[in-house]
């Protein structure tokens, strides 16, 4: 799974729940606009409850959480950093998927794809990471 959607590909990502990157660092970029701590404290590897589970579910919980209720998205900026799979084909799909979470259209949620020309356990094949910016603004 990456962005809520599944990428087939020979290798899997490991972790204690479906272990989805680009969700993981949007749950993560949430939190820490709103001050709230990270995805480890709100979902500890700890607990067997997470094991396994959906990363869209987290972000749902995470969305759920009076304290965000005084906001609402700007927009999203997402970047996978992978040399393989060859993602750009599922990007709309993630895209679709991540606005519909937060109920707002595709074109608030930008997620693009990149390599690491060779370097790293990124550039190795053997890593994926992500990096997100999440924009919210108070409702007032």
């Amino acid at each position: 799974m990456l962005g809520g959607v599944t990428v087939p590909w020979d290798k899997g990502l490991a972790g204690h729940s479906d272990a989805d990157v680009l969700l993981h660092a949007l749950i993560d970029a949430v939190l820490g606009a709103l001050a709230v701590g990270d995805i480890g404290q709100w979902f500890p590897d700890t607990d067997d409850s997470y094991r396994g589970i959906s990363s869209v579910l987290l972000v749902r919980q995470v969305l759920a959480d009076p304290r965000l209720k005084p906001w609402r998205l700007g927009n999203i900026d997402a970047t996978i950093l992978a040399e393989r799979p060859r993602l750009a084909p599922h990007i709309p799909a993630m895209r679709a998927g991540i606005a519909a979470l937060f109920g707002v259209e595709d074109d608030r949620v930008s997620v693009k794809a990149t390599t690491v020309e060779g370097t790293d356990a990124i550039g190795a094949g053997d890593a994926i990471a992500a990096h997100v910016v999440v924009l919210l603004m108070h409702r007032s």
